[in-house]
């Protein structure tokens, strides 16, 4: 058996191998050789001939007879351990080369390897790969008290945020254990403290025979030029994960991202969280800032910094212009033209990544708000829209649309703040938040005047129509559906014109006014099929508000027939709003029709996915579920 425990300095590699090794003693009867191979250590690692020249004299081979030659060394090494059953220990391991000649020649033998290298080619040829990860909350609360005693228990909401900021790294646990060891005065909240700060956290962490800071530069020293620039530049990275695209925006062009990524992880200096996936360990993101500072300067960081925003940026647009082809957008002129950025064939792919990448999209957002990049900001802001329409992330929506609001005032651009001050309006009117709503649309409607831009104005006006539906005046939207219809058909508006219909197809029936409706949604659709480029998810929307219609009219066969292909469409269109609005339509239908299983499937697909985007309405139809036959309300209008 020949296995590698493998992990970043400090993470208890050797305490494992050594506290293993004691617990198995007795399974190898031929006893343990081991050495410290001093492959991070700072000093020249140990040669394979030394090594040998160690364990040959500890399997009672005399000094003087212990051959010079490493090939001599190993044939006799293999014969002295062929029927013998040892245990080997082999730590801080440097390569596999330095592994290889200290395995004995007993399939009875095993051999433990410690290395901060995954050392790959032993992998290869058939060693187990078992990665070292940092310790649970609780087990790194258990070694802080070994030291500090009831410090810990008298005070275990500040331990487990002790604990929590030395990232469950062992060593790290240990250095703080012994500065409260040594200070029986302080309490565990004043370490703590001291560890708030960034900026100090890593030398508060190193002590002159224990020290996180000198742990992790051995380890850096061992890199490759490119890999050392990429360790740096990524830990500036601004949010928690990243893919392999992004290392090539902070590389220079002759630079290959993806050997010096993995060099990394095979270092242990960044770890693989999925295909494609990487993310440090907090206090190695600390030490790679660092090191990001002190070697190439606030303006290489900054310059690092701006170039994987853009990435994002880039990649943002892209998924933007498959999934919502039709609206109007500024233009942007890149710092540095992007590499690698990804391209997308279907509405489905581009949605993915906008998905995956919304977490790094938010937080790039505001690192370009806090350098004060404001037209970088709200453009961030910006191409969040379509991931926004379909799968809505209300909280994520409203910070967005705030920073969008600040970022297009202080670039001075009227058509960026009066697009964010729009959707922020309409976000809140989803929200019920309808004095917000009414306060930003009314400062929206202020800008489109200023700059003469009747669509600008026409927009605000259907903004404002959907928050007098939101607030129950069904009469006075109708009215302002029906004018925007008129305006619309003026400016030769072909797309928002269906739109508005759409809006009051679904005002109408609420109404009592059926038929009207149901020739408003025929002109839309055909409005919607009629454009030079498709827009899908209107065409489904125009469904959805059918079938509300033929509900509201106490049609029950048509209702669902109509929802079910409006369930069809918005699950093409990956719109999760849209498919819970078709199921809750399809449900109600059913359950009319006496359906009631059937209808219990669509009640439950429809709470699934409007608990998945945090709507209301999750409460409102576990109500509903509880107390079978209540009165349908329609769903509310997208924003």
């Amino acid at each position: 058996m020949l296995a590698v425990l493998s992990g970043p300095g400090g993470i208890g590699k050797t305490a494992l191998a050594l506290q293993w090794a004691h617990d198995v003693g007795d399974l190898f009867g031929d006893g343990q050789l081991y050495v410290d191979l001093a492959g991070f250590s700072g000093a020249r690692p140990v040669l394979p001939e030394e090594a040998l020249g160690l364990f040959l004299r500890g399997l009672g081979v005399p000094s003087r007879e212990v051959p010079a030659d490493l090939a001599e060394q190993a044939a006799l090494y293999r014969s002295l351990t062929a029927d013998k059953k040892l245990l080997v220990l082999l730590d801080n391991a440097h390569s596999a080369a330095q592994v290889r000649p200290l395995a004995p020649n007993s399939p009875s033998s095993a051999v433990l390897v410690t290395s901060r290298s995954r050392l790959t080619g032993l992998v290869a040829e058939g060693a187990r790969l078992l990665d070292v990860g940092p310790l649970a909350t609780s087990s790194a609360l258990r070694l802080l008290a070994k030291v500090v005693g009831r410090r810990v228990d008298d005070e275990p909401d500040p331990a487990k945020a002790l604990v929590r900021m030395c990232g469950g790294l062992p060593i790290a646990v240990r250095v703080a254990a012994a500065r409260l060891a040594t200070r029986p005065k302080w309490s565990v909240r004043k370490v703590l403290a001291e560890l708030g700060d960034e900026r100090r956290r890593l030398s508060v962490l190193s002590a002159p025979e224990l020290s996180v800071q000198t742990t992790f530069d051995v380890s850096y020293r061992t890199l490759q030029p490119p890999a050392a620039t990429l360790y740096r530049r990524l830990g500036l990275h601004p949010g928690q994960e990243f893919s392999a695209s992004v290392a090539a925006s902070v590389l220079d062009a002759d630079d290959d991202p993806l050997t010096s990524l993995e060099e990394l992880v095979d270092g242990n200096l960044v770890e693989s969280v999925g295909e494609g996936r990487y993310r440090f360990h907090d206090l190695l993101r600390l030490h790679a800032r660092n090191k990001a500072a002190a070697e190439d300067g606030a303006a290489g960081s900054e310059r690092a910094v701006r170039r994987m925003v853009e990435w994002y940026l880039m990649g943002a647009m892209a998924a933007d212009r498959v999934v919502t082809p039709h609206r109007r957008r500024l233009d942007y002129a890149f710092t540095t033209e992007p590499e690698d950025v990804p391209e997308f064939a279907d509405r489905e792919s581009a949605l993915a990544w906008l998905e995956e990448e919304r977490p790094n999209l938010v937080v790039c957002g505001r690192v370009a708000s806090e350098k004060s990049w404001w037209e970088l900001s709200w453009q961030l802001a910006d191409v969040m829209w379509p991931l926004l329409l379909h799968k809505k992330h209300y909280r994520d929506r409203l910070e967005v649309d705030e920073r969008g609001i600040e970022a297009g005032r202080r670039w001075g651009n009227a058509f960026a703040e009066w697009e964010m001050l729009k959707r922020f309006g309409m976000a809140c009117t989803t929200l019920g938040r309808y004095d917000e709503a009414r306060t930003s649309l009314e400062a929206s409607a202020g800008l489109a005047r200023s700059m003469a831009d009747p669509r600008a104005v026409a927009a605000v006006r259907e903004a404002s129509a959907l928050l007098q539906v939101a607030r129950g005046d069904l009469e006075g939207a109708a009215v302002l559906f029906a004018d925007l219809a008129v305006d619309y058909r003026g400016m030769a508006e072909d797309r928002g014109l269906g739109l508005t219909l759409i809006n009051l197809g679904g005002v109408l029936p609420r109404l009592g006014r059926t038929d009207e409706a149901m020739a408003v949604l025929d002109e839309a659709e055909a409005l919607l099929g009629g454009l030079v480029e498709p827009d899908p998810y209107n065409a489904a929307r125009v469904v959805v508000a059918r079938a509300e219609a033929h509900l509201l009219a106490d049609r029950p066969a048509q209702a669902e027939r109509a929802a079910l292909d409006a369930v069809k469409a918005m699950d093409a269109l990956g719109s999760s709003r849209g498919s819970a609005d078709s199921h809750r339509l399809a449900a109600r239908a059913l359950e009319r029709s006496g359906r009631v299983e059937e209808a219990a499937e669509h009640w439950a697909l429809a709470l699934r996915l409007y608990r998945g985007i945090d709507s209301s309405r999750a409460a409102e139809i576990a109500q509903r579920l509880e107390r079978p036959g209540g009165d349908l309300e329609p769903p509310a209008r997208d924003g």
